[in-house]
């Protein structure tokens, strides 16, 4: 307890559970910080916020789109008026359309790489807006689909693998300002997006053999969740630019 003690952490797309926003925001709180969750479900940020509220921290939700500019600054000031400023930005809001090349439109294309990249790029460029005089944590969730070819993964992996080089870029710019970035890599985790996205009905459901995953089984939001308590606390404070792979081996094959 008491990682995150006097930091204030804002989680976009939160409301989903299970999902990796939901999870993270309660770890965070739990380990001290007071929580802004965001999503465009309001009702669902509503009840994560309660959620943590009733676990005795401190909460406030607010609907955010993210990939509307306007959203951000509003995010930030209600951030800046609730809590008095922010440390810690998780750019977790993201969409899965796993089709074929030839079978996926433009507009689908489109509309993945604007809420899986560009909805990061403005939350990094109003994250530093916010910490530049305090310093800070930024961490931006791609995917092991942003280190490897995937199939069906075309438009989703062009955009986390932009997340994980445009985080490196971020980095190196941020840094002046004592502001940290690093990206997060889940491998295949259960949650709602995860169902939506391959058909599956329960975890035991979904493909896990060793071939695949050296660990035999799906992982669990909080699997990531305390990989970004780690970047969110000063225990990784000599730690940006790089990138977390949690996927149980999938990828060190």
């Amino acid at each position: 307890m008491g990682r995150l003690d006097g930091k204030v952490a804002l989680v976009t797309g939160a409301a989903s559970n299970p999902g990796l926003g939901y999870s993270t925001a309660l770890r965070l709180a739990e380990e001290g910080a007071k929580l802004v969750v965001t999503d465009i479900d309001e009702a669902g940020a509503a009840a994560c916020a309660t959620a943590i509220e009733d676990a005795g921290g401190q909460a406030i939700s607010l609907r955010q789109d993210v990939i509307v500019e306007d959203d951000w600054a509003a995010t930030m000031a209600a951030a800046d008026d609730a809590f008095g400023g922010m440390d810690v930005v998780v750019n977790n809001a993201g969409i899965a359309v796993l089709v074929p090349i030839e079978q996926m439109t433009l507009e689908q294309w489109n509309r993945q790489i604007e809420v899986n990249l560009t909805s990061v790029f403005l939350g990094c460029k109003y994250a530093i807006a916010a910490m530049k005089a305090r310093g800070g944590s930024i961490i931006n969730l791609s995917s092991v689909a942003g280190l490897v070819g995937m199939q069906t993964c075309v438009a989703y992996g062009a955009a986390k693998g932009g997340v994980r080089i445009m985080s490196k870029s971020i980095a190196m710019e941020a840094a002046q300002y004592n502001i940290r970035c690093n990206s997060v890599h889940p491998g295949v985790i259960w949650t709602n997006m995860q169902a939506q996205a391959t058909g599956a009905n329960d975890p035991a459901s979904l493909e896990t053999g060793p071939l695949r995953i050296p660990l035999q089984r799906a992982g669990e939001p909080l699997d990531i969740a305390n990989c970004i308590l780690y970047l969110a606390s000063d225990e990784s404070n000599y730690v940006t630019g790089a990138e977390f792979v949690v996927d149980a081996g999938m990828t060190a094959q």
